[in-house]
């Protein structure tokens, strides 16, 4: 059986319960001494959230952090059973979720080489993809790690026509005012959790991402993109590409924070709020 295919069958077994995921995660990579922690933003994934969770490699994360976004199903329940630690963020917003999961995480020298991995809980991520995102962290390449979609590939209709053509609007438009050449705005994602305190995130909604990819140039960190597959999701609904909604609404507040950054740039650290 080909590896989509495992894939498929995977969250069909999966999809509403799991394996326990909290003894062999809370140790750390074996190749390494630094640590990793994972954060899963949801929202209404109760058919994919278990799978996902699943099939995180053992031992790769010290802790997996599922960021409940006001869930209506079973979502924080099932990723409670698969040994996740649930947060709960009833104010809906993907940075709104990244932020609560993040405020649980100590600060403090044990965490000084931390790595943070975020993950959507939809199965459209291979989560054993984090190890090479994960890598040029940990050898000192990087402080951040984008996962890209377009350089990757990507199963048909697991991106719209209209996700990439705004993904190339918003990426053309950071290379205008900053002069960096990014390929996309995926979530999927790793980056130094102290380097992530020094960008000082704020947005809360759909902002989230591509504030972060502007302060990361702001701030000079080294910035690394690799290719990433990019799957259908599991199960449920997009909350931006299922809908003209959601996509409008993404789009016009990605947009709002490149202008909010742009108009900062100049006086010190960029806000967006």
């Amino acid at each position: 059986m080909r590896r989509r295919g495992w894939a498929r069958l995977l969250f069909r077994i999966f999809g509403n319960r799991c394996h326990r995921i909290d003894l062999p995660i809370v140790k750390r990579m074996p190749v390494n001494e630094q640590g990793a922690v994972l954060i899963v933003p949801a929202l209404n994934e109760e058919t994919a959230i278990g799978g996902t969770l699943a099939s995180i490699p053992a031992g790769l994360f010290e802790q997996v952090i599922v960021a409940d976004n006001g869930s209506t199903d079973q979502t924080a329940e099932i990723a409670h059973r698969c040994g996740a630690k649930v947060v709960i963020q009833p104010c809906r917003g993907y940075g709104a979720a990244c932020l609560r999961a993040l405020d649980v995480i100590p600060r403090d020298r044990a965490s000084s080489g931390l790595a943070i991995v975020f993950l959507q809980a939809d199965g459209s991520e291979d989560p054993a993809q984090a190890i090479s995102l994960l890598a040029p962290i940990f050898d000192g390449r990087a402080e951040m790690v984008l996962g890209s979609r377009v350089l990757g590939p990507s199963e048909p209709g697991a991106l719209a026509p209209f996700q990439r053509f705004g993904d190339w609007v918003a990426t053309r438009l950071i290379r205008v005012f900053w002069g960096h050449s990014y390929s996309d705005l995926g979530p999927f994602r790793a980056i130094r959790l102290d380097a992530l305190d020094r960008l000082g995130m704020r947005d809360r909604s759909y902002g989230w991402t591509i504030e972060m990819q502007v302060k990361a140039i702001e701030s000079g960190l080294r910035v690394l993109e690799i290719p990433v597959k990019y799957r259908v999701r599991a199960g449920g609904q997009s909350k931006v590409a299922g809908s003209w909604r959601g996509s409008l609404a993404a789009g016009i507040r990605i947009l709002r924070v490149i202008g909010e950054l742009a108009a900062h740039r100049k006086k010190g650290r960029p806000q967006a709020g």
